[in-house]
């Protein structure tokens, strides 16, 4: 049982990617909200149907059905409301893949407020950041004592935050969920009147890295689950009462594409591990033991798996791979197929959007080709001045929305309308990505145009980075890229010019190093320093990154 039919018009029409480019299109109802329409459809028609598989690696397991799903999101929503929640309010989710994110995410659908997914590796400064920027109301989190910490230090400059709640033990000045949750009634009736939600009202924010400053907020309102439709059954390639697998933690756009909507719009239960330590033998045992039928990780994550005797397991219930996040690597799209008989379909999209670009069904894979438009995307790749690019001239990847925004496209950046003009000025929306296109109209990925370093998975901004540099006494300038790298796409790479009287020594580099992980999240330190006397720079005095990664391309490639 799935829904495709009711948000999906000519759904059965589009068995080729040349009919799905012509006759799909998604479709909206006035006012929809997910949790309603699409959970509580499924437990009034389908109750026992299965939603979420979770374990994790200490060995709990279990198992919700659509009407507990149902039932646990509507206490969460009645237990969020007893806590102050209303409407519009901003609620910061640091839950890694525990799965009471779920019963948070859909409670706040029904409540009309945001949701703001956090990675948990965010230090007290992130946090500070984000609480001021959002005006968050509440933290929700799991046990762990280093996030606890980073959240309570952050409270004295964070004034917005009135609400403190732990899924895990009893702690001095947090709510206990699971100590309260059963208290609250599984009923919480679609609010109606001014507490009603509406299609363009805020639904989830996401902070996205840039350049030219701190994160910005992707701001997507209730229409945002739909486009999500695409990502799960044309690219995932979902099937109904199957089993899909998403690594991404819940604190990442990607979990967004893999883990919250379109799958179960399409009929399929999600598997979720929350795990402490990737461990690429424990991820093949998950996908033998709970019969995955489709999975999608990271290029790094698959370049470990081809790296195991993937004889040893069982993987005959796949029935589709995927990825994105970072170029896939063609050795490794040969090795996996080799071994396991599965090609692997890239996608490609940002925190902003949803699939934008994929391999989908009758489509030939290119080993490294993002693949095509996807359907209800409007895509080209055209020159700065707005003129398109011919075949195999690098150009940016933008999206036509002067008759509308497809669905799953953002809303704006909250709070930050200069920046959302700016975006979809001259009606059309800029990702800031580039690529190219071939003959056969297959789009292949070059980089970012605004320095963002995509490292295993992870987006760092060059700007907090390099303001984290700058705070260090021996560091007079720096500039913060991204250098090749065959496991991880990129390694971040500081290039430092020293302040007077410190030398560039080994013991400095790893102070420097050290430095930088305690300020911020582990997977925005350097890897690699370089001490120069002078940056490149232009006559107007702004650094020349392209300088120093063209430079360290050349290194690598000798």
């Amino acid at each position: 049982m799935n829904f495709l039919n009711d948000y999906v018009e000519n759904f059965d029409k589009c068995t080729t990617y040349e009919e799905m480019r012509k006759y799909y299109k998604l479709k909206c109802p006035e006012n929809f909200n997910y949790a309603y329409d699409i959970i509580d459809r499924y437990a009034a028609e389908a109750p026992e149907k299965r939603a979420i598989v979770w374990c994790n690696d200490k060995g709990e397991e279990k198992t919700f059905t659509f009407k507990q799903i149902s039932e646990y999101t509507q206490k969460t929503a009645n237990f969020l409301v007893a806590q102050g929640i209303k409407k519009g309010d901003t609620v910061l989710l640091v839950l890694r893949r525990r799965y009471e994110f779920w019963f948070f995410i859909y409670a706040l659908n029904r409540i009309g407020a945001i949701a703001i997914p956090a990675t948990y590796l965010l230090l007290q400064s992130d946090y500070e950041y984000r609480n001021k920027a959002a005006d968050v109301k509440m933290i929700v989190t799991f046990e762990d004592e280093r996030v606890y910490a980073n959240i309570e230090g952050s409270l004295k400059s964070s004034p917005s935050v009135q609400k403190l709640v732990t899924v895990g033990s009893k702690r001095e000045g947090w709510v206990s969920f699971h100590d309260e949750i059963e208290q609250y009634s599984s009923s919480f009736p679609r609010p109606t009147g001014d507490a009603a939600t509406h299609n363009n009202d805020p639904m989830l924010i996401y902070f996205t890295s840039g350049t030219s400053g701190y994160p910005k907020m992707a701001l997507h309102d209730f229409t945002y689950p739909l486009g999500h439709i695409t990502t799960g059954k044309l690219w995932h390639g979902v099937i109904d009462d199957g089993l899909h697998l998403t690594l991404a933690e819940t604190g990442w756009a990607k979990a967004g594409w893999g883990k919250i909507y379109g799958q179960w719009i399409a009929g399929t239960a999600q598997f979720i591990y929350d795990f402490d330590t990737f461990r690429a033998t424990y991820i093949l045992q998950m996908v033998e033991k709970y019969h995955i039928t489709t999975f999608c990780a990271p290029p790094t994550v698959y370049r470990y798996l081809i790296r195991q005797d993937l004889s040893k397991f069982n993987l005959s219930s796949l029935v589709k791979c995927t990825t994105a996040g970072e170029p896939l690597n063609g050795e490794v799209y040969r090795k996996w197929l080799e071994q396991t008989g599965h090609k692997i379909f890239e996608g490609f999209g940002q925190s902003e959007s949803s699939v934008i670009i994929g391999n989908f069904p009758g489509m030939e894979p290119r080993p490294g080709s993002m693949g095509k438009p996807a359907p209800g995307y409007d895509v080209e790749i055209v020159h700065p001045d707005g003129t398109r690019c011919a075949p195999h001239e690098n150009g940016e990847v933008i999206i036509h929305v002067e008759n509308g925004k497809p669905f799953g496209l953002l809303a704006g950046y909250y709070k930050n309308p200069e920046e959302t003009e700016k975006a979809f000025a001259g009606g059309v929306y800029r990702t800031k990505d580039i690529a190219y296109y071939d003959e056969d109209g297959y789009l292949w990925f070059v980089g970012r145009n605004d320095d963002v370093i995509k490292t295993a998975g992870y987006r760092v901004s060059p700007f907090e980075v390099e303001s984290i540099l700058q705070q260090h006494p021996a560091v007079l300038e720096c500039a913060v890229t991204g250098v090749p790298d065959k496991r991880r796409g990129n390694i971040v790479k500081a290039t430092i010019v020293l302040t007077a009287g410190y030398e560039a020594t080994t013991e400095l580099e790893h102070d420097i190093q050290d430095y930088v992980q305690k300020n911020t999240a582990s997977y925005k330190r350097p890897k690699v320093i370089e001490f120069v006397k002078e940056l490149p720079k232009t006559t107007s005095g702004k650094i020349k990154r392209n300088t120093i990664r063209d430079e360290d391309a050349k290194k690598v490639s000798q």
